[in-house]
């Protein structure tokens, strides 16, 4: 397992136990916790798509599952999407991209970090497209997202590719909609405030088959 935590490249701190599910009381911990088994939807290559603004804690929800999904047993890497978009673009250059995309299927899970940063440029969307493409039904990927599905034409330039996409992603998918508060922001609020959370809210809904 330390070999399989290494590999992971989790950000460090970031675990269940510590996150605030008190600061998005309508998502299921208990549906949480069943994702972070895993043994279900990463048998089937389904994948798990987090949405929500900035700060809502995202990347730290992101980072806990892969982290419980290491401990269970399970190969995951967590990597920023524009991190890992700039690489398969060097292997393109390097007329390697199709090995570098198999390489990476050695991972039951790949989490894609901040999906919206990705610009909107053709070769970095196509890159993106075809790893989505290549992992359909055979591997796993978790996305964060700041941006809902109606604003994905501002990462693929290509509306036919933006619809393409989306199918593949949610075909057989968890969402989860995190629409919380910042927490970055809360915290900033309630030093001003003192003690008090304001009122917060969430929804989840999942993507049937």
């Amino acid at each position: 397992m330390e070999r399989h935590l290494g590999e992971a490249r989790l950000p460090p701190g970031k675990t269940l136990d510590g996150f605030d599910f008190e600061a998005a009381p309508v998502i299921s911990k208990a549906q949480v916790m069943a994702l972070a088994a895993g043994d279900a939807w990463l048998a089937q290559g389904a994948n798990l798509l987090l949405f929500g603004p900035p700060g809502g804690g995202k990347s730290h929800l992101a980072a806990g599952i892969g982290l419980a999904l290491v401990e269970n047993g399970w190969r995951v890497l967590f990597t920023r999407t524009t991190d890992l978009v700039q690489r398969l673009q060097l292997a393109r250059r390097e007329l390697g991209l199709e090995a570098a995309i198999a390489k990476l299927d050695r991972f039951d899970l790949l989490i894609l970090d901040d999906l919206a940063y990705v610009t909107k440029d053709q070769a970095e969307t196509s890159v993106l497209f075809e790893l989505i493409s290549a992992r359909y039904e055979r591997r796993s990927m978790l996305i964060t997202a700041n941006q809902p599905f109606g604003e994905w034409n501002k990462i693929f330039p290509d509306p036919a590719m933006t619809l393409a996409a989306v199918d593949r992603l949610v075909h057989h998918a968890t969402i989860i909609e995190m629409n919380v508060e910042s927490y970055r922001r809360r915290v900033a609020m309630e030093r001003k405030r003192g003690p008090g959370r304001p009122p917060i809210r969430a929804t989840i809904k999942t993507a049937a088959e």
